[in-house]
């Protein structure tokens, strides 16, 4: 397929997008990674040691000529403090790219949005490319837009929870109202299903940590997430067959000789 993810002009083979946390070693990471199949890898900034680069790392894991590390600000519950992880992100070499997150809630990891939106303005500003991990609120992301985002990253589900797409109209809202960025599902995800189900509904990508390094086998569960997402992009593209109360019949019975 030709089809691919585009996010501020960078093409993208794959619109999977995974995470580093949670893995049991840095090398299951690593083998997980290449079997999904994605081509960005996203990164807490502040559960990485950017000081002493002399100590093990799981940067070290992490092939940078075919992988985009996306460093996030996981664990801001400000917008000053997630610009100043960004910051450090960017003086550290990562990347001028930001997966933003500023928590509002700390049982629930929901969103603080007024104080995303004023991260992302400032982020936007001064240069970064900013993915904004957002609820899915639709006058929110048409904030975040016009604050300069890159892309919106609506929930699904609560962040590690598994339990899949738990806001399909509102998604749909999303996907119908939005075409100026990606819309990137994220957080949520269990299980290779709920990968389809959300690009089934037209999201752009759909980015997951906890569904492949939770896994019992987390390199088979990134394979099924590699072959879920492409399979629910090309139903997407195919279009759904309309849903009926009653039966159709699958043999068209006009012109049969009774």
């Amino acid at each position: 397929m030709t089809d691919h993810l585009v996010i501020a002009g960078r093409t993208f083979g794959s619109r999977l997008i995974v995470g580093t946390g949670k893995y049991r070693s840095f090398e299951e990471m690593a083998r997980a990674h290449r079997a999904s199949g994605a081509d960005v890898v996203t990164v807490a900034v502040r559960r990485v040691n950017l000081q002493d680069r002399s100590k093990e790392s799981m940067l070290d894991y992490i092939d940078r000529k075919k992988f985009l590390i996306l460093p996030n600000t996981a664990g801001c519950y400000s917008a000053d403090e997630a610009v100043r992880t960004a910051h450090l992100a960017r003086e550290a070499g990562l990347s001028e790219w930001i997966k933003l997150e500023v928590i509002g809630d700390e049982r629930t990891l929901f969103p603080d949005t007024e104080q995303l939106i004023q991260a992302t303005k400032t982020l936007v500003r001064e240069g970064f490319i900013v993915l904004p991990y957002t609820n899915d609120d639709l006058v929110v992301a048409r904030k975040l837009i016009d604050s300069g985002a890159s892309a919106v990253m609506p929930l699904a589900a609560p962040i590690g929870s598994g339990l899949g797409i738990q806001n399909l109209a509102n998604l749909r809202i999303l996907r119908e109202r939005i075409s100026e960025v990606p819309l990137i599902v994220d957080a949520g995800v269990g299980t290779a299903s709920d990968a389809t189900i959300a690009m089934e509904l037209g999201a752009d990508g759909v980015l997951m940590n906890t569904a492949i390094a939770g896994a019992q086998d987390a390199v088979l569960m990134a394979e099924a997430m590699r072959a879920a997402v492409e399979a629910g992009r090309k139903a997407f593209l195919a279009g759904r067959i309309e849903k009926k109360l009653y039966a159709t019949a699958s043999s068209p019975t006009a012109g049969v000789v009774r």
